[in-house]
């Protein structure tokens, strides 16, 4: 079995905690952070990397699922918490953290998916995520055109 990186790890935590705190509304971020800081594991993550990513990801979801909505192929209530949380991590990745090469984090929201989220769930991710990091990030050959010579 692989070894879990420690940046892995704390993408990890920050799914565990984006599910937490969409389903216990009622949370304070700082809560439901230490509850996750508590975890016997947390020393092996990056740490910085965790708090970057959730505080982030949990302080803009609304604004975040605005540009996330459009491209779902199915009502925002059928997504499910772990691909809710996926998707909000990996937008605030491709939007707030230049310095993290796209691929790599659609590769981690996708194995992340596959470990957390529904048999086929990492599709749907790999979709969205294809789509948002063409929005997002210029430096996206897929998604750049080039005008004839």
């Amino acid at each position: 079995m692989p070894m879990i990186t420690p940046r892995r790890r704390a993408r990890q935590f920050v799914v565990q905690a984006l599910y937490q705190a969409l389903l216990n509304s009622d949370e304070s971020a700082s809560t439901i952070a230490q509850n996750i800081r508590d975890n016997d594991y947390f020393n092996k993550a990056d740490g910085e990397l965790f708090t970057q990513i959730f505080f982030g990801a949990f302080n803009h979801q609304r604004e975040y699922m605005k540009y996330i909505r459009p491209l779902l192929d199915r009502h925002e209530d059928e997504l499910n918490p772990v691909e809710r949380a996926v998707l909000l991590m990996a937008y605030h990745e491709l939007a707030a953290m230049p310095e993290t090469p796209y691929p790599v984090i659609i590769n981690e929201a996708i194995e992340i998916t596959k470990t957390y989220g529904g048999t086929d769930s990492y599709k749907f991710i790999n979709g969205i995520l294809d789509k948002l990091s063409a929005q997002l990030r210029s430096e996206n050959p897929q998604h750049q055109t080039t005008e004839p010579a």
